[in-house]
């Protein structure tokens, strides 16, 4: 009999409490179950001691299936109104600044933490990049994964219920168009693999689910790979993509974990304050349900605010590419930050 990998032996009961966390999720109505209970669920299984995982493979896998769902949104009038996108690229880019100022005087001032900690920590985002910078710049890299570990948890939970509160029904569900062919995904998924990977060699942020992104949109948009996703590889995606966010506090210092959740918990409201802000003023010029915009300019996760917005409907492709144009200006913003903070 062959042995399995570890990682694996791990998986099937990640994957059997995320199930758990979606149907428990769903019967108390809690917006986006399939996607919030899993995140929930093995978050406080991993923070009990329970080795949980979700391996390289599965994750990618899941990306794919993510961003052809979100490719498979576009349609002449998602083009349409993207002539409006650039107002919203701009209230974007300035809510991050924001974002980033305020969050960081309150990890300072309010937590104690050091000035390139607090400013690495309060970066909405790039979680691979800010790492790696908080390692080469002798911050407190353990602080920093966890509090941006919190942010991504708290948006995940949080953003479902604010959309819920606001009362807005979303309309990107393709209802009416079918399930794609068989045909189709199996044109689709090689494609998408082949330009992730491409992305990836470029550094291009979140390459898989962007390449996949793509090449659904093309497809769609060109009338060659029209229909939905079949809803039950949807729901596994999403899942697979909440146990993934819980996964993320295993083998963190619990000692240090009161205080790191109180700062996410602080950062995450600052963000969630700003986005809601920003989507109120902007939404009435773009002319899209606050909803949307809160989802566009809330600071999680792309992957994460991506498969919300398919969920629940507002707009995926709008969504998506505000949250990959949010990775491009902290690629250039984060550097500006650093300089400023090394010399006061």
């Amino acid at each position: 009999m062959t042995a399995i990998d570890p990682a694996w032996r791990e998986t099937l009961p990640t994957l059997m409490i995320g199930a758990v966390g979606a149907g428990l999720f769903w019967l108390v109505g809690f917006p986006a179950a399939v996607l919030t209970g899993p995140a929930a669920a093995v978050s406080v299984a991993t923070l009990l001691g329970l080795p949980t995982a979700i391996p390289p493979l599965l994750r990618d896998a899941v990306f794919l299936v993510i961003g052809v769902s979100i490719g498979s949104t576009v349609t002449p009038e998602v083009i349409a109104t993207a002539l409006a996108w650039p107002l919203s690229l701009a209230v974007l880019t300035a809510a991050l600044i924001v974002v980033v100022v305020a969050a960081r005087a309150a990890l300072v001032h309010g937590f104690g933490y050091d000035r390139m900690t607090a400013l690495l920590a309060a970066t909405p985002g790039h979680l691979s990049y800010v790492l790696g910078l908080s390692t080469d710049l002798a911050a407190d890299v353990p602080r920093v994964a966890l509090v941006q570990t919190v942010r991504v948890l708290l948006l995940t939970l949080l953003v479902p219920v604010l959309i819920a509160i606001w009362g807005v029904e979303g309309t990107a569900y393709l209802k009416d168009q079918g399930p794609i062919s068989a045909m189709a995904l199996a044109l689709t998924f090689p494609l998408a693999l082949g330009l992730g990977l491409l992305f990836k060699h470029f550094g291009v942020p979140a390459p898989l689910l962007i390449g996949a992104m793509v090449v659904s949109a093309v497809g769609h948009g060109a009338d060659l790979t029209s229909g939905a996703m079949p809803p039950s590889l949807t729901v596994a995606a999403f899942v697979c993509m909440g146990a993934l966010i819980g996964t993320r506090f295993r083998g963190f210092d619990r000692r240090r974990l009161a205080g790191a959740c109180w700062a996410g918990v602080m950062t995450t409201l600052i963000a969630c304050a700003v986005a809601a802000l920003g989507a109120v003023l902007t939404a009435q010029i773009v002319g899209m349900p606050p909803a949307a915009l809160l989802l566009a300019f809330a600071p999680g996760g792309v992957e994460v605010m991506a498969a919300l917005a398919i969920e629940t409907g507002l707009e995926p492709a709008f969504v998506a590419a505000h949250h990959v144009f949010r990775l491009f200006v902290l690629g250039i913003l984060i550097p500006v930050f650093v300089a400023r903070n090394r010399h006061p």
